[in-house]
């Protein structure tokens, strides 16, 4: 199960612009900012009925229904009754902050910046994290921070962090096709890092999807561990 300090970390490091609470479900209001920030989610004892409230929540905010269900949760097998189906199975991933904030980073290699800068957001836009999803960057209310990384005298990568109490996350991690593999993307996990640990936050979290292998294993030579799973279930 995924732990109560890190489940308020992820809502407030990538929060929707509203919630509604329908019975044992949470619905996000995404406005377009993806599945993390609008599927419906257990967040205490359920009934059958509020699987439809959340439903109806998600039409009146007209957006498709959509669950964001631990494995293992049994609302599981009462959505599959209904018709819906898992898709994109996730991992959820931590590793302490101090030891990827200890290498220094090559000059340029990866740097901080707050608010993203243009080109930050053209390189969001460039890998399908449009403005709809750059708008849940803006309404983090904690420390944040935007990361731009270089490689061959050019941009070639962007990501996300913010930090909820002890916990910092990463979101939004893309690095463009032709540069991966090239080490840029770990050196954008480390400055995540150093950010976490100048805001004081012992631990740095990610969520990865389970057929991202090269991102997995990435993680795992960086010292990252599983911590939780979900999925999505839609029809």
């Amino acid at each position: 199960m995924i732990s109560d300090e890190f489940d308020a970390a992820w809502q407030a490091t990538w929060p929707a612009a509203d919630y509604a609470q329908t019975g044992g479900l949470r619905v996000g209001r995404g406005l377009g900012g993806g599945g993390r920030v609008s599927a419906a989610r257990v967040t205490g004892p359920w009934a059958p009925a509020d699987i439809a409230k959340a439903e109806a929540q998600h039409a009146a905010w007209d957006q498709p229904p959509l669950f964001a269900i631990e494995d293992g949760d049994p609302i599981a097998r009462a959505l599959a009754d209904r018709g819906y189906v898992r898709t994109r199975p996730t991992l959820i991933l931590s590793a302490p902050v101090a030891p990827l904030a200890e290498p220094p980073i090559p000059p340029v290699m990866a740097l901080e910046c707050w608010p993203p800068l243009a080109i930050l957001r053209e390189l969001w836009t460039e890998q399908g994290i449009g403005p709809d999803r750059q708008a849940v960057m803006g309404r983090v209310a904690g420390p944040r921070v935007a990361i731009l990384g270089r490689i061959d005298d050019r941009a070639a990568a962007a990501g996300f962090a913010a930090v909820h109490g002890n916990i910092a996350t990463l979101h939004a991690l893309a690095v463009l096709p032709g540069f991966r593999r090239r080490g840029l993307a770990g050196w954008m996990v480390r400055r995540a890092a150093r950010f976490a640990a100048a805001q004081g936050a012992g631990t740095l979290a990610l969520a990865v999807t389970e057929a991202n292998r090269e991102a997995r294993a990435l993680y795992d030579a960086l010292g990252f561990h599983r911590i939780g799973s979900y999925a999505y279930w839609t029809r």
